[in-house]
């Protein structure tokens, strides 16, 4: 799971359970190891837009984004919120994510997760959801956005907002025991 300050609270803490309740292992990377500041993201009455509070504190930073191997997992999860602006610019980020598109490795994002892969260059051709934001982005980078809560199209999973986790793991749960045997 590539974390960071700035992920959205529930789309950080509710894969990290459903994982470990699962039983597999789950480690986090972030760009440093200290305890990451999550962010919960809500519409309200009369504004356009959603607006951004605190979330509660994520302490389980397990490595840092440098300190990675990617040919030791299986699957790699990037959550939404803010962390995908920045993230993105981490050119271990860009390492990681190649070596799982090359090998044909399980690619989770959720919300505005995909703004990574577009980064990266990664969703061309490919079909995708998110966040509504992020549709011309995904769609620029040469993959079609469809608005829907869970999209498996290969080895890239995608999911919409934290409101549909329930459908998005029980979907990327499956993929995961489909394609390792986990």
């Amino acid at each position: 799971m590539i974390i960071g300050d700035g992920a959205e609270e529930l789309e950080v803490f509710y894969p990290y359970y459903r994982f470990k309740e699962e039983g597999f292992t789950v480690h986090t990377a972030a760009p440093s190891k200290k305890e990451v500041h999550t962010v919960i993201h809500e519409r309200v009455p009369d504004w356009d837009t959603y607006i951004e509070k605190p979330g509660r504190i994520f302490p389980w930073v397990d490595k840092v984004l440098d300190e990675v191997d990617p040919s030791e997992y299986d699957v790699v999860y990037i959550p939404g919120g803010r962390l995908p602006e920045y993230i993105r610019l981490y050119p271990k980020v860009g390492e990681i994510l190649r070596h799982f598109m090359e090998n044909n490795k399980i690619i989770v994002a959720v919300c505005h997760g995909g703004q990574v892969l577009a980064a990266y260059g990664l969703l061309k051709g490919k079909k995708v959801t998110g966040y509504i934001g992020i549709k011309h982005e995904v769609e620029n980078s040469g993959a079609k956005f469809i608005d829907t809560d869970v999209v498996v199209d290969g080895n890239i999973v995608t999911g919409k907002t934290w409101r549909e986790l329930p459908s998005i793991m029980k979907e990327v749960i499956r993929v995961i025991k489909e394609r390792t045997g986990k």
